[in-house]
């Protein structure tokens, strides 16, 4: 029965990408959903799996401009996996998006500290700096 429920969840994850990648963001939004229901219940999924679960799911949700439940997300994922850099990137380009210019830089440099190579990361943290430094500058 629980390698029956690993195979099933394992298929659900994949289409749930393949939906993601194409596109269908409602539809995978749901089979994310789906598949973070059964590994919650059952106990029994890689937790990588789970993480990248939360961290995709969140993404649908930012494409919504969903940013609060997208974060929730994005923290769901970092409790699973601490070492998972994308959603500490993900949360922090919210977090910047929102003007929270502190917590973002927080974000950009976990994800950096988990991996030095992260362009993107790198990108945002010295662009949140410039803004924070100017917002400081303008008296906000």
């Amino acid at each position: 029965m629980e390698g029956l429920l690993l195979t099933e969840s394992s298929a659900l994850l994949s289409e749930a990408h393949e939906e993601f990648n194409s596109g269908s963001y409602k539809r995978a939004e749901q089979l994310y959903t789906e598949f973070i229901s059964i590994c919650t219940t059952a106990r029994e999924c890689d937790h990588n799996e789970l993480a990248i679960a939360y961290n995709n799911r969140g993404q649908v949700k930012y494409f919504r401009v969903d940013f609060y439940e997208a974060m929730d997300d994005y923290s769901e994922a970092i409790k699973i996996n601490s070492q998972f850099e994308v959603p500490y990137y993900n949360r922090g380009l919210i977090r910047y998006r929102l003007g929270f210019f502190q917590d973002a830089e927080s974000d950009f440099r976990k994800a950096l500290e988990i991996n030095a190579n992260f362009e993107d990361a790198k990108q945002s943290l010295h662009q949140t700096i410039v803004d924070r430094e100017e917002k400081l500058k303008r008296g906000y």
